[in-house]
């Protein structure tokens, strides 16, 4: 059996979708006779942007707080860097 990694991307609601179909499409959350596995959770994400950030949402040394989900699902090590390279493509930059 191959060893799995429990991978959790925290994204705007907006973006959860795009997020998950990238990780169903680069091999994370097959498991067994299934695929595209997850589990999401909505919550409020905070963060303060330091200088030289280019936040898509919020401005410089400003706390934000908005509404993202938690979305989970198990990789195997050879779809690793695959899924990582796909999910950081399809996360809403900064800036944008």
């Amino acid at each position: 059996m191959p060893s799995f990694y429990h991978l959790i991307v925290y994204v705007p609601i907006a973006h959860a979708d795009v997020i998950r179909t990238t990780l169903a499409e680069s091999g994370a959350g097959n498991i067994g006779n299934y695929d595209g596995c997850s589990f999401s959770v909505r919550g409020t994400g905070r963060f303060r942007p330091l200088k030289g950030a280019h936040p898509a949402i919020g401005s410089i040394g400003k706390i934000e707080e908005v509404e993202e989900e938690r979305i989970e699902a198990l990789v195997t090590e050879d779809k690793l860097k695959e899924t990582l390279r796909g999910t950081g493509h399809s996360h809403p930059p900064d800036g944008q």
